[in-house]
């Protein structure tokens, strides 16, 4: 089976300012191409480090591709590492000079002497045009392996990417097929997830199993390879049958689904409606809402009641109330999402009150205490949630939660 390596180059990878998802979409274009990813290097701006890099990469792939360091500045190495890696001289080229000139006329800007380097390419290399760019990427095959370097500007990159690269990698994986798929879990932690699916997960297998987890949602990944696609999706298929039996309710779907496109769903195949009341989330359980398309066809409103006064005066929580218990509390949640549901003339109101910290704890009500209700037409549940993160993660996974509850209860 061909392997790939990928190779991301700038030290502004390395400092945090900048971002690297060239990687990533790589690493799923690759899987399209029925390759898998077995490393990602992320390099800074200097020849022996690139150097060392291709050879790591080349020695554990068949694929390497590299995204960066070819712009016309004195710290864009690639060019010059690559030749360096190959044992070969930069060979100036003037198609490539008069390509890039070309562009700069198109726009109408002078070009600056700088940009001559991107017209020199190691020897027995080959030129992959940039349409919307000045940068070159480099093909070069050398000891059975190919490498291909990119822009490292994501919108060059991918254009390239698809130009000249997609169906050439495909050739080269001889029609091997690499295939992924998901469950999306909530309401158990990976660690239990894992107790159940067992040896299923040792590695080596195939499909491979594994899981990763965010804000309580757990992933289970199934990747299944074969010398055919087409055998490839049906190991994958049936393992990811499998596990979803093995695992039931704990699935809410599966291939990046949100617990909210989940529910709305359903919301909309019942013809129901829902309404929310938040206070420490701030309006997020309603953005993640409305973040679906469509969400017009059940979501009604929502009610941010952060103050007690806006509690009191917008749903009809009964002061005296959140005096004798105070505003995070089971009686004052339920009467949130009674009163939104009230008011809202919905079929379904989820109220979510906390505290989300990192202030405002103390030892009876700590730093992370979540009350969430559902006032449904077979009545009002509420759970308590004690949350241990930061305070954008607690609220987070306060929103998750309150999906979830409606979700089970669908």
């Amino acid at each position: 089976m061909k392997s790939a390596a990928v190779i991301s180059i700038g030290n502004e990878l390395l400092t945090g300012t900048k971002v690297d998802t060239n990687a990533s979409y790589l690493c799923r274009e690759l899987l399209s191409c029925g390759v898998a990813t077995g490393s990602i290097l992320t390099i800074g701006d200097d020849v022996q480090a690139i150097v060392d890099a291709f050879k790591m990469a080349t020695d554990a792939a068949d694929i390497v591709l590299v995204t960066g360091g070819l712009g016309p500045t004195g710290d864009d190495l690639t060019r010059q590492s690559l030749a360096d890696f190959l044992g070969v001289k930069l060979e100036f080229h003037q198609e490539l000079f008069d390509q890039i000139s070309a562009f700069f006329a198109r726009i109408g800007r002078e070009m600056s002497n700088t940009n001559r380097v991107q017209a020199f390419l190691p020897a027995g290399a080959q030129a992959l045009v940039n349409s919307i760019g000045t940068a070159p990427g480099i093909a070069v095959q050398t000891r059975g392996k190919f490498i291909a370097c990119m822009p490292g500007v994501p919108v060059e990159m991918k254009n390239m990417f698809a130009e000249h690269l997609a169906a050439r990698l495909k050739e080269i994986a001889h029609g091997q097929g690499v295939v992924t798929r998901k469950l999306m879990c909530y309401g158990t932690g990976e660690s239990a997830i894992a107790a159940i699916l067992g040896d299923r997960m040792e590695r080596g297998r195939n499909p491979l199993v594994n899981t990763t987890a965010s804000a309580g949602v757990v992933t289970v990944h199934v990747v299944a390879s074969a010398p055919e696609r087409a055998a490839a999706e049906r190991m994958a298929q049936c393992r990811q049958d499998e596990l979803r039996d093995l695992l039931g309710d704990i699935v809410y779907g599966q291939d990046d689904q949100t617990l909210a496109e989940v529910v709305g769903r359903v919301l909309t195949q019942c013809g129901k409606t829902l309404c929310v009341a938040e206070s420490c989330t701030g309006g997020l359980l309603g953005k993640m809402i409305t973040d679906m398309p469509g969400a017009t066809a059940f979501f009604k409103c929502g009610w941010i009641t952060y103050s007690n006064e806006a509690k009191v005066r917008d749903l009809n929580v009964d002061a005296a109330w959140i005096e004798e218990h105070g505003a995070v509390s089971e009686p004052v949640a339920a009467a949130m999402a009674q009163g939104a549901r009230s008011r809202a003339a919905a079929d379904y109101a989820l109220a979510i009150t906390g505290i989300a910290g990192p202030a405002g704890g103390t030892e009876q009500k700590p730093v992370g205490l979540v009350y969430i209700a559902l006032d449904a037409p077979k009545g009002t549940t509420c759970r308590r949630f004690l949350l241990s993160s930061s305070r954008q993660d607690i609220r987070l996974r306060s929103a998750l939660a309150a999906l979830d509850m409606l979700r089970r209860d669908l």
